[in-house]
């Protein structure tokens, strides 16, 4: 599954507000990003993929990654003329990683640590 698109920061009380039905009981977002209709949460349990679909996008996806089956990611930060930050995460079982760019306003290092702090439990 590859996301493009450009991501910027979620209030975390919105989220936590917003997708209270997806979460279990006591799971805490700790980061959000939307997408110009998707949203990417990172909870203290699992990465949850929020996929608006269709042309109205009533029709959501919710894709949810235990961090458990993230095998490795990779993290390349903006430059000088490429103003947006990858990241790329490669799930066990599939050869192709899930792909996020996000803008020069998300802190891509936040992110990075994130991953790494739940991956590495």
């Amino acid at each position: 599954m590859a996301l493009f698109g450009n991501a910027h920061t979620v209030d975390l009380e919105t989220a936590q507000r917003d997708y209270a039905p997806l979460l279990g009981q006591g799971e805490q977002v700790q980061a959000a990003y939307r997408l110009i209709r998707d949203t990417i949460l990172f909870t203290d349990r699992r990465l949850v993929l929020v996929d608006k679909q269709g042309v109205t996008g009533k029709k959501v996806g919710y894709h949810s990654i235990p961090y458990r089956s993230v095998t490795h990611f990779t993290v390349e930060t903006a430059g000088t003329f490429d103003l947006d930050a990858e990241l790329k995460i490669w799930l066990s079982g599939s050869e192709v990683p899930i792909q996020q760019t996000f803008t020069k306003g998300v802190d891509i290092y936040e992110v990075q640590a994130l991953l790494a702090q739940f991956v590495t439990r």
